[in-house]
């Protein structure tokens, strides 16, 4: 799985940092950062969550 994020369209909301910490971090507009793109075991499951909870969609996930 690989995950993109579209800063355009975050809202800083942070859910995502909460649910995974491994995978996102914000900066200092609040905005999403990606630490990495392609998490595995139990980062991408809770990257999977955090991109359903996203309120902006901007967090959008490919599989291979």
């Amino acid at each position: 799985m690989r995950i993109e994020a579209d800063t355009e369209t975050c809202v800083g909301s942070g859910r995502c940092v909460l649910t995974e910490p491994a995978v996102f971090d914000q900066d200092d507009d609040g905005i999403v950062v990606l630490l990495t793109d392609r998490p595995a075991g139990r980062a991408a499951a809770r990257a999977r969550q955090a991109a359903s909870l996203c309120p902006s969609r901007a967090l959008r996930l490919m599989e291979p």
